[in-house]
C-alpha cells in the first residue's frame, strides 16, 4: 500500500462497497443476528435529544456519562429534519466516516506520506459492524484525526480541535501527548487551555447539569468486556457466586472482590500514565509521525486498562493508527494490523456472540481473552516502538514538522502547502 494515486480510488471503492452495506444493515434491510444495537439511537439517544432539546442536560440519568459538548453530537440530528432521529444520526455518522476518508487520503500524498492510512480506515470500520454507526463515537474520532493532520503545521488548531475533542468524549485530550518539545507543544496546549476553559463556560452557562457526568462516571463498575472481567470470567468457571447486571448504562460483573478489580484496572491506568510521563520527560526525538505515534499509544493504554471496553472504542484506535500509517516514518504498522484483528473479534464478541460473553461459556471466555491479549499486546509493541524511536535514537534526527502535499496545476502531488 503505497502512495500512488492508483490506490486511492481502489480506496474509495472498497470504502463506498462497505459503507453502503453498513448502511442497509442499520437501516435493517440486512438484519445482524445478535443484540439490536441501534436502539441505543432510537431509544437511549433520542431520550437524550428531547431532554436537551428542553434546555437541560439529563443530569438525573445515570447512564449520561459525557462531557457537555457531547450534547452536540446527540442534537446533531436536527440538522436533517426531513428524516427521523435516528435516519438522520445514521447518516451523519456516514459523512463523518467519509470525511475521515478524504483526510487521510489528502494526508497521504507525497513522497514521504502513503495511503496505509486510509486502507486501514477503510477495512477498520466495517470489521466493527453496525456498531460503527450506531454511537457518536465516529464523531469524535473525526475530530481527533483532523487533530491529528491539521497539527502537522498549525498547532494551535491542534490544540483547539483537541479541547473540542475532549469536551464532546475526553480521549482525545491525548492527542497532544506527543507533541514537539518548546513552541509547538506551548502553543497547542495553551490553545487547548483556553478553548477547553471557554466551553466549559459556555455549557455550564448554557444549561444546568453539564458537568453532572462525573459522578456517573466515578461510580462505574468492571464491565464484562474489559481486562480486569477475564477475572470473573474464569473466576465463574470455579463457583464464583457474583452476577452480570445492567449497571450504569453497560453490564458489568458485581459481587464479591468486584470493588478490589476495578481499584485494580484503576491502578493500571495509572501506571499507564506514569509510563506517558516518563516517556515524555525522556523523549528526545520527535519526528514528523511522533504526534500520532503517542497518541495511538497513550489511547491505546488507556482503553485496555479501562474499568470498561465497550466496542465502539475500537474506533479510537483504528482512526489513530490510520493517521499513523499515513507517514512512512512511522514504526506502529503492526500495533494497527493488532488492533485490526482485535476490531473484528470485537465485532464477533459484540454483538454477534454477546450471548456466550454475557454467560462466561468457553466461546465467550475465548473471544474474551483474544480480544483483550491482542489490545494488550498492541500496547507492549507500541510503547516499545514509541521508546526506542524517541528515547533511544540520536537526537535531532527527524523534524518535527514536514510541509503538507497540494496539487499541482498539473496534477502532481510533490509541489509542499499546508496539511489539512
Amino acid at each position: 500500500m503505497t502512495g500512488s494515486s492508483g490506490t486511492r480510488p481502489a480506496a474509495f471503492a472498497v470504502w463506498a462497497l462497505t459503507r453502503s452495506l453498513l448502511l442497509l444493515c442499520v437501516v435493517k434491510v440486512i438484519v445482524v443476528p445478535g443484540p439490536d444495537v441501534t436502539s441505543d439511537v432510537s431509544v437511549i439517544y433520542h431520550g437524550w435529544y428531547d431532554v436537551l432539546s428542553s434546555g437541560s442536560y439529563p443530569r438525573s440519568d445515570v447512564t449520561w456519562q459525557y462531557p457537555p459538548v457531547a450534547a452536540l453530537a446527540i442534537l446533531s440530528p436536527a440538522l436533517l429534519p426531513f428524516l427521523d432521529y435516528a435516519s438522520a444520526f445514521f447518516v451523519l455518522a456516514f459523512l463523518c466516516d467519509a470525511l475521515v476518508l478524504g483526510l487521510l487520503l489528502y494526508a497521504g500524498r507525497g513522497t514521504a506520506r502513503r495511503t496505509a492510512g486510509a486502507w486501514v480506515w477503510v477495512a477498520g470500520v466495517p470489521l466493527l459492524g453496525t456498531t460503527a454507526y450506531a454511537r457518536y463515537d465516529v464523531m469524535v474520532t473525526a475530530v481527533a484525526v483532523a487533530a491529528l493532520l491539521a497539527g502537522i503545521r498549525h498547532p494551535r488548531l491542534l490544540g483547539a480541535l483537541a479541547a473540542f475533542g475532549a469536551l464532546l468524549k475526553v480521549w482525545p485530550a491525548l492527542v497532544l501527548a506527543g507533541t514537539a518539545r518548546g513552541r509547538r507543544t506551548r502553543l497547542a496546549w495553551t490553545t487547548a487551555a483556553g478553548v477547553a476553559l471557554g466551553l466549559l463556560v459556555l455549557c455550564t452557562a448554557a444549561a444546568p447539569g453539564a458537568l453532572a457526568f462525573l459522578g456517573f462516571q466515578r461510580d462505574r463498575g468492571t464491565e464484562v468486556e474489559s481486562l480486569g472481567a477475564l477475572v470473573f470470567h474464569v473466576a465463574r468457571q470455579f463457583g464464583w457466586q457474583g452476577r452480570v447486571e445492567l449497571h450504569y448504562g453497560s453490564l458489568e460483573f458485581l459481587g464479591p472482590h468486584v470493588p478490589l478489580v476495578s481499584t485494580l484496572s484503576l491502578g493500571l491506568s495509572v501506571v499507564a500514565f506514569g509510563w506517558l510521563l516518563v516517556w515524555r520527560l525522556r523523549a528526545r526525538t520527535f519526528g514528523v509521525s511522533t504526534t500520532a505515534d503517542a497518541a495511538f499509544t497513550a489511547v491505546l493504554l488507556f482503553t485496555t486498562t479501562s474499568r470498561v471496553i465497550s466496542p465502539q472504542y475500537m474506533l479510537w484506535l483504528v482512526g489513530l493508527a490510520a493517521v499513523c500509517l499515513v507517514f512512512r516514518e512511522s514504526r506502529m504498522a503492526w500495533p494497527a494490523a493488532l488492533v485490526l484483528v482485535a476490531t473484528g473479534v470485537t465485532q464477533l464478541e459484540f454483538p454477534l456472540g454477546f450471548g456466550h460473553v454475557v454467560t462466561s461459556d468457553a466461546t465467550g471466555v475465548t473471544l474474551m481473552f483474544v480480544r483483550n491479549g491482542l489490545l494488550v499486546a498492541a500496547c507492549l509493541l507500541a510503547c516499545a516502538r514509541l521508546w526506542r524511536d524517541t528515547v533511544r535514537a540520536p537526537a535531532g534526527g527527524v523534524p518535527a514538522a514536514e510541509p503538507a502535499p497540494a496539487l499541482s496545476r498539473t496534477g502532481s502531488p510533490d509541489t509542499p502547502a499546508s496539511a489539512p
